[in-house]
């Protein structure tokens, strides 16, 4: 089988949607060997985040000069994005080679795209002997299908309400699925959360006898400069690659994580770590500058906390552009009329697409009966990376912001790169 066959395979696995629950994989990696037991890993949760905050953890541990793995979801371009080692692809091989061992397997126990996936980047990793791997959840925490492993830390960056159908209505009820990642006796370590989902979070450390690190404990804003202090460290994150305040909690997140759980505590190699997270990692669709006048930014916020924490850093430059147009797309278990709610006084126009080929997605259709409910103007595109790329004809100080669904903006990236 090769590779264009290989990744048909894989996504015609997206048919079973998502499956939540760990018997299928369990009983898929007894049979391959366990990789994941032969691997030392970092756990990362959060509703916003642990992408980022995923990055960074892998950034500081290559900059120690550890061979580091890194799993996150979901690609822009190409599905080897998924799985790295310091910054290098899983290999167009490796993806064919096991699709071919294990095809049946696959199809005997119908594992869905995410679990053959996350089964694939254990294999990948082990076999590789990484010294440590980072390991971004898909949905949730409790049943995801990361949630097998036993890491060295488990983290949670942010819970705001999503996926509501799957992971409840209230933000103690996703606390509560985030917290399922946690594990005996394993330190947990979160981002800035609202006191009831700490409160979920604290009972399941107390009962899991789990040391629980807070970052609001040892984080202090000054101005713009976020000091990170704890008994071994002290540094001051003035900026990171990755715009935004709320990516210096991110970065520190990640210090925090790396300082306690290795007890690495040299400030000047985390620094390192922060500085470097683009080119050690490859992140993208975080306040990314796609293009220069006129300004493209591309911005993968896709929930009601993102797109505020997007707009804390839009607003100090917005009033320097004379023209300013969104572009947006979601899935439909995103709480959409919220998000543009927060998003319309910003802009001149909104523009709203759908995704190709994702069954999830907000349709054009369902934009036009959200228009009319929320009595706001909204201008459909059925050709996104049209519409981006006739923008960077535009002349005077304009912005474009393509925000919403990664999947969107990975659509639109593979579009312009091909055309390139």
């Amino acid at each position: 089988m090769d590779l264009e066959n290989s990744l048909k395979k894989l996504y015609s696995l997206h048919t079973f949607g998502v499956k939540l629950g760990l018997d299928n994989i369990s009983d898929y990696l007894n049979l391959t060997g366990n990789p994941h037991s032969k691997l030392k890993t970092f756990h990362v949760a959060g509703s916003n985040g642990k992408g980022s905050t995923s990055s960074f953890i892998a950034s500081m541990l290559m900059e120690y000069g550890y061979k580091t793995g890194l799993y996150t979801s979901p690609h822009f371009v190409r599905f080897n994005e998924r799985i790295k080692i310091n910054d290098q692809e899983i290999p167009d091989s490796f993806i064919m080679k096991y699709i071919n061992k294990n095809e049946k397997l696959i199809d005997d126990l119908k594992l869905t795209f995410f679990e053959v996936t996350t089964a694939m980047a254990f294999e990948y990793f082990a076999a590789n002997r990484v010294d440590y791997a980072v390991i971004e959840t898909g949905l949730g925490g409790r049943l995801d299908a990361t949630n097998v492993i036993v890491p060295l830390a488990s983290v949670i960056t942010s819970i705001s309400l999503e996926h509501t159908n799957i992971l409840g209505t209230t933000i103690e009820a996703i606390a509560a699925e985030k917290a399922g990642i946690i594990k005996n006796g394993v330190p947990v370590f979160t981002g800035r959360l609202q006191k009831n989902a700490i409160n979920i979070i604290e009972k399941k450390c107390e009962i899991s006898k789990s040391e629980l690190f807070l970052l609001n404990d040892y984080t202090n804003m000054a101005g713009h400069t976020l000091e990170l202090y704890t008994e071994e460290i002290e540094l001051d994150i003035l900026s990171t690659p990755l715009r935004g305040d709320y990516q210096k909690y991110n970065a520190a997140l990640a210090g925090l994580i790396v300082s306690e759980t290795l007890e690495i505590n040299d400030e000047n190699i985390i620094e390192k770590g922060i500085n470097n997270v683009v080119q050690n990692t490859g992140i993208e669709g975080r306040f990314e500058i796609f293009n220069k006048s006129p300004d493209i930014i591309f911005d993968s916020a896709h929930n009601p906390e993102g797109i505020n924490n997007f707009l804390s850093e839009f607003k100090k430059t917005a009033g320097s552009y004379e023209r300013k147009i969104l572009l947006f797309g979601a899935m439909k278990d995103k709480s959409i009329e919220d998000m543009l709610s927060a998003l319309w006084e910003y802009f001149d126009e909104i523009h709203v697409t759908g995704v190709e080929n994702n069954e999830r997605a907000f349709t054009l259709d369902d934009f036009k009966n959200l228009s009319v409910r929320m009595n706001l103007k909204l201008f459909p595109e059925t050709d996104p990376a049209g519409f981006v790329r006739q923008f960077k004809e535009e002349r005077g100080k304009c912005v474009l912001v393509v925000l919403g669904s990664m999947y969107l903006l990975g659509q639109i990236k593979s579009f312009l790169s091909e055309r390139a």
